[in-house]
């Protein structure tokens, strides 16, 4: 081969992703760390000594539909707050928990990670397949089913509510039940919204606030009141654990 003269294979001129990046994108290491994840996240359930307050809010809906809402912060604490909903309340008849999660690389490996604690995700985002992602949510709770969705994610602003989880209790005649889940030993992230990662061997609270109704005519109205009592479940279970 002439000198100067590069084999298309190795043309430079065509950006090629970092060794490590390719590594960590491909399915088999994807598996891997969706394992990890989920391995952790029992260690945590197993060594944290967990409570839950307003388990009357959810004996009330354990026989029908139910949307739960919390803060995209609190995403990493959601899979041990529902193993604790589902453990402390049997009326909910072994049925799994539906989150809308962001189609995301990041989104299919916590998929992975939660599925054994009893969620399913139903995959979308906010820019493209948010509307359809709210359209499954829709159907699995016209069916019986438990909704799960996070008011600010994917992206934020951090507790700052976006329509849909009003529109999506509007269109399905449900209620929003808050939620918020903490423990005494977390740290948070620097991400947007300083996520809460668990650690081992601390005290865990699970709160579920009071229902807040959603009008069929006038979804926006009840935006207000779901960002303020996601907001009070938060500072309750935070004041419990000593956040």
């Amino acid at each position: 081969m002439p000198l100067g003269v590069l084999r298309p294979d190795r043309d430079r001129s065509v950006p090629q992703a970092p060794m490590a990046k390719r590594l960590i994108r491909h399915p088999a290491t994807q598996g891997a760390l969706a394992w990890l994840v989920a391995l952790y996240l029992r260690l945590v359930w197993a060594t944290t000594r967990w409570t839950l307050v307003g388990e009357e809010h959810a004996r009330a809906c354990a026989d029908r539909p139910m949307i739960l809402a919390f803060w995209h912060e609190r995403l990493p604490l959601a899979a041990l707050g529902w193993r604790l909903l589902a453990r402390r309340v049997p009326q909910q008849g072994g049925r799994r928990a539906q989150v809308l999660i962001s189609r995301h690389r990041d989104g299919r490996l916590i998929a992975a990670a939660v599925r054994p604690f009893g969620i399913d995700v139903v995959h979308a985002s906010s820019s493209k397949g948010g509307a359809t992602g709210l359209r499954a949510l829709a159907r699995i709770l016209a069916g019986g089913g438990v909704a799960v969705i996070t008011p600010d994610g994917p992206r934020g602003p951090a507790r700052s509510a976006a329509p849909g989880v009003a529109q999506l209790a509007a269109l399905a005649g449900v209620p929003v039940l808050p939620c918020a889940v903490a423990s005494s030993r977390m740290r948070l992230a620097r991400s947007w919204d300083r996520m809460r990662f668990p650690l081992p061997f601390g005290r865990g609270v699970a709160v579920m606030g009071a229902p807040v109704a959603v009008a069929r005519d006038d979804a926006a109205a009840a935006i207000p009141a779901i960002a303020a009592a996601l907001d009070a479940a938060c500072a309750r279970a935070d004041a419990m654990v000593g956040a």
